[in-house]
């Protein structure tokens, strides 16, 4: 199909659904987007123009109005192309230069970690959903299409971009109720994250595809057949469940697919209300249902808007299927999620207002006061966890995460309802404050005007955002003091356990880049942060550890360039030859002729107890151990002219630390659950991970880079001969240089 067939194709989609759209403006934007698209390719060669147009065809079919169809042409011309988004909101709209600036990539900054990366992406994205619904329904589109043609990535591309997809993007299009973009969204990254497993599910399904449709036929008929009898418009039909979706069920009830019995859903779609529950006695009627396997979302929708009945049954042949029975109303939401209330309009613009969605307003105001990595946490729980429903006494409906207990509740209710709760009634009985509410559970929050506020400990026990949030604005808020004293408790205890003295931190050299290293003004306010919970005393010592090490090191520089340049120049043989005098050792390494020096481990080549080691005079850093065999320490390197006296002979004293860094490359066949075995194998030895690494290449091989901590060198070896017994391990080696 040509360019401007697609682009036809496109205009005959919108007309069906929006005849008074704006098809000249609509034309206007995929002419200016083919000329600043001009000459770009795809990874697949095609003329870049392909994509755009591919997305404005899945925003189409989802009913969109013009001008999300119109952003959507445009959604790559500010991030791609020279066009600016003055350009775009002089010749189109300011609506329409928004909608595509919030769709274009975010910038690319550089943070401290990448849970902060990702933690102001999600925001920004959050932010732009918020003022306007359109700009993630796009955002969706333009993923989808990616996934579609992700054939022509490299493996490794393939493989991070799947998993994006399956921990973001198919998350929220659940969340906006989007069924059936999130379904096809989960089997392509299966696709790419286990081709193997999903190849297998794919090819038994196409195996036993008549028997299957034999089945379903049989059944659609069945009902089919009495529906009509008693006169109720209907609309019926079957559908296998989808790949992802057998996938997670053979995963987590360790089943192959021939003992996964449910793979049919049915669905009836009637006229009315009434008529959803007079079919439910139909089919109950008809077949056998399972108990505590119904469940009723029209009298209690989803909070994405989903209402459906759902019940599951037996049929005559001893098969369990699930029917869900909905209106067509009902239908459309299902399906299409958000996207169904951009039906067609007077002058089919859509207001945007439906996409103001409170949880949307929530996940940004939970945000605040917590660092990066709590922030993803409790998002991910949020935002895409399963959810329970329960009831006030009133008989209001509250949709909790998974999990939840009263004090999630009383705080969804109001922060003065939590911040002065005593108790808590669950179907008129008094649980506990960690009680698991169930479905269905109907909960009366007890209140005191006497009450001292939240307890430090509700943070362990809330399960949403929303209330760890609240709780840690209270004592933000109304414990300032308390705060302080006990982060700073806690931050000298963990200043103590890594070493280091106060007077370090607190000098007037130190104290101004350490601050800037934890982002906070004062030493007051990091601990009033780590008092209320926004911050840990952790992650504080984490990050200002490098700087304290680099101004000792520096304290410490002209001696050791002093001793450096006086030392008479020692040659190889004498370097190796045993040292003439032993001084206490520095992190288990002694020094030949230094007594209370700066020591550190070169990451080049990362030695542990056993290795054969040298050791190097750096300038300001001390000295740095490698290797014997590390290519930084070779001979021709320690005879380099005004080097030779810089190697200096080092050794392995009695008192080694408890463990060492080091790093292992792990090179073998690429192939499904290669990571799991991995990480069993190093579980078994009682090996502390400090990070794992892996990447594919293009001949099916996968290199997978360990960072460990070990004690020496038996455990070193130990660990290589338990990967070495991984089928498909071809090689375990230990890099150096």
């Amino acid at each position: 199909m040509t360019i401007q067939e697609q682009y036809e194709n496109l205009e005959k989609t919108i007309r069906m659904y929006n005849p008074s759209a704006d098809f000249a403006q609509i034309r206007a934007a995929f002419e200016y987007a083919d000329r600043c698209h001009d000459g770009q390719k795809r990874k697949s060669g095609e003329p870049y123009i392909i994509h755009p147009l591919a997305v404005a065809q899945i925003v189409a079919e989802q009913n969109l109005d013009s001008e999300s169809i119109m952003a959507a042409l445009l959604h790559d011309v500010i991030e791609d192309t020279p066009a600016t988004h003055e350009d775009v909101e002089k010749l189109f709209s300011p609506t329409i230069a928004n909608l595509v600036e919030g769709v274009s990539k975010l910038t690319r900054i550089q943070y401290a970690t990448k849970e902060d990366e990702q933690m102001e992406n999600l925001r920004k994205m959050l932010i732009a959903m918020s003022k306007d619904i359109r700009v993630i329904l796009i955002k969706i589109s333009d993923r989808l299409h990616n996934m579609r043609t992700m054939e022509y990535q490299s493996p490794a591309k393939q493989k991070q971009k799947s998993l994006e997809t399956m921990e973001i993007y198919a998350p929220i299009a659940h969340r906006l109720g989007m069924q059936r973009i999130k379904w096809e969204l989960e089997d392509l990254s299966l696709k790419y994250l286990d081709p193997i497993g999903y190849d297998e599910i794919v090819s038994k399904l196409d195996e036993k595809h008549q028997e299957y449709e034999a089945f379903m036929q049989r059944t659609q008929i069945q009902i089919d057949d009495r529906l009509n009898e008693l006169n109720i418009q209907h609309i019926v039909y079957g559908r296998m469940k989808h790949p992802y979706s057998i996938y997670r069920k053979m995963f987590n009830q360790n089943k192959s697919l021939d003992e996964i019995f449910d793979l049919f859903a049915f669905r009836v779609i009637v006229e009315n209300v009434g008529d959803c529950y007079n079919v439910l006695g139909v089919i109950h009627d008809i077949y056998k249902p399972v108990l505590g396997r119904f469940k009723d979302y029209i009298g209690t929708p989803k909070p994405n808007g989903y209402q459906s009945l759902h019940t599951t049954v037996v049929g005559g042949d001893g098969i369990p299927f699930e029917v869900q029975i909905r209106t067509r109303e009902m239908h459309e939401v299902a399906e299409y999620g958000v996207a169904a209330h951009w039906k067609y309009k007077q002058g089919g613009q859509g207001a945007g207002t439906e996409g103001r969605y409170e949880w949307v307003r929530r996940l940004l105001e939970n945000q605040e006061g917590a660092d990066a990595e709590e922030y993803i946490h409790s998002l991910k729980i949020d935002m895409f966890s399963d959810e329970v429903f329960v009831f006030t006494p009133n008989g209001d409906v509250q949709n909790l995460p998974a999990g939840a207990t009263p004090i999630d509740f009383a705080y969804a209710i109001h922060s003065a309802v939590g911040n002065h709760m005593v108790g808590a009634k669950v179907n008129n009985r008094i649980v506990t404050f960690d009680y698991v509410l169930k479905n269905g559970d109907i909960v009366e929050i007890l209140t005191s005007k006497a009450a001292k506020g939240p307890s430090r400990d509700w943070m362990n026990i809330a399960k949403s955002s929303e209330a760890r949030s609240k709780i840690r604005q209270w004592f933000k808020k109304e414990k300032r003091d308390e705060n302080i004293a006990n982060g700073r408790s806690a931050f000298e205890a963990e200043l103590k356990h890594c070493g280091i003295a106060m007077r370090d931190v607190i000098s007037a050299e130190a104290l101004p880049l350490l601050l800037k290293k934890v982002s906070y003004p004062t030493l007051d306010d990091l601990y009033a942060a780590i008092g209320y919970g926004g911050f840990t005393a952790q992650k504080a010592v984490s990050r200002m550890q490098g700087e304290l090490q680099r101004i000792a090191k520096q304290h410490q520089a002209e001696k050791l360039a002093l001793e450096a340049s006086e030392a008479k120049p020692a040659k190889p043989e004498e370097v190796r030859s045993p040292a003439p005098k032993r001084v206490k050792s520095e992190q288990g390494i002694i020094v030949e002729g230094l007594d209370n020096c700066l020591v550190k481990f070169s990451k080049c080549c990362t030695p542990v107890p056993g290795d054969e080691i040298i050791g190097f005079i750096t300038r300001g850093y001390g000295v740095s151990v490698h290797r014997a065999d590390c290519p930084n320490a070779t001979l021709a390197k320690r005879t380099a002219p005004g080097q030779e006296g810089r190697w200096i002979k080092v050794s392995w004293g009695s008192d080694t630390n408890e463990s060492y860094p080091t790093t292992l490359d792990v090179i073998c066949k690429d192939r499904a659950n290669l990571l799991l075995d991995i990480s069993a194998a190093l579980s078994t030895t009682n090996t502390f991970v400090l990070g794992i690494n892996t990447r594919s290449t293009e001949d099916g091989f996968a290199i997978c880079r360990l960072e460990v901590r070990i004690r020496d060198g038996v455990q070193l070896h130990a660990i290589m001969n338990k990967l070495n017994q991984i089928s498909g391990v071809l090689k375990v080696t230990r890099p150096a240089g």
